[in-house]
């Protein structure tokens, strides 16, 4: 590969990439430094540093502040996750799509919740629950906390004509998430949304997202008996 090459940050990663695979570099080793490589590839150093963040977020590097990067001695893949539009998932499925806004009213998140968004006084929230459907049935029932004090502009919004899922993921981009997939029994209140029997096997996630050190939103959603999801590695 010619020096030009390297010019961008995706031709370094490759590049790192193929040593780590080919043994260059065994693991647990120790990578020459990010201005020794940056010197011989040919490029700025804000390029190698970008191909080796990404590398470490796929787990193939170890980074450690002022100890260097070396190889994982155990790499774990990654699975990509992304936080999918309902409405969208439910029309790629070639289906009809709907909304109905359940509940709202301004109150505080539970003692639990509260605690996990890291609630600070003077924060305003408002509670959501709805239904999303596909071909008229029940797809996804969704209880929702929005934190107002990090997205204000959702005061304004009554998410009476679109889900709040669909608005903040539109209006309220997040920098991370903290993510927890469960099975459950569909409560009484569950399985009355979802059309289900109380206590059926349902598929449960729970999300709260931030904007660096401020929480956005946190969200229960309940799923059809026999949803399925898939991700990559």
């Amino acid at each position: 590969m010619t020096e030009a090459a390297f010019k961008n940050w995706q031709a370094v990663q490759d590049e790192v990439r193929r040593r780590i695979h080919a043994r260059i570099w065994a693991p647990g080793e120790m990578i020459p430094n990010e201005q020794d490589l940056a010197e011989e590839f040919g490029c700025a150093r804000a390029t190698v540093n970008r191909a080796l963040r990404n590398l470490s977020d796929a787990g193939l590097l170890e980074r450690r502040r002022k100890a260097g990067t070396r190889v994982a001695l155990h790499p774990v893949r990654k699975a990509t996750l992304n936080i999918p539009m309902i409405r969208k998932e439910i029309e790629d499925r070639g289906q009809s799509y709907g909304y109905e806004r359940l509940m709202y009213r301004d109150g505080v998140p539970p003692e639990e919740l509260s605690r996990r968004m890291k609630v600070r006084a003077g924060d305003r929230f408002v509670r959501v629950t709805s239904v999303q459907t596909a071909d008229g049935a029940p797809f996804v029932f969704e209880d929702r906390w929005v934190n107002l004090s990090t997205v204000p502009g959702a005061a304004a919004e009554g998410f009476e004509t679109i889900s709040a899922n669909e608005w903040l993921l539109t209006n309220a981009p997040y920098t991370e998430g903290d993510i927890g997939f469960f099975a459950s029994n569909a409560s009484d209140e569950v399985a009355g949304v979802l059309g289900c029997e109380p206590g059926a096997a349902i598929f449960v996630i729970d999300r709260v997202t931030w904007d660096n050190d401020r929480s956005i939103t946190g969200v229960r959603q309940y799923f059809r008996p026999g949803y399925r999801m898939e991700t990559s590695i």
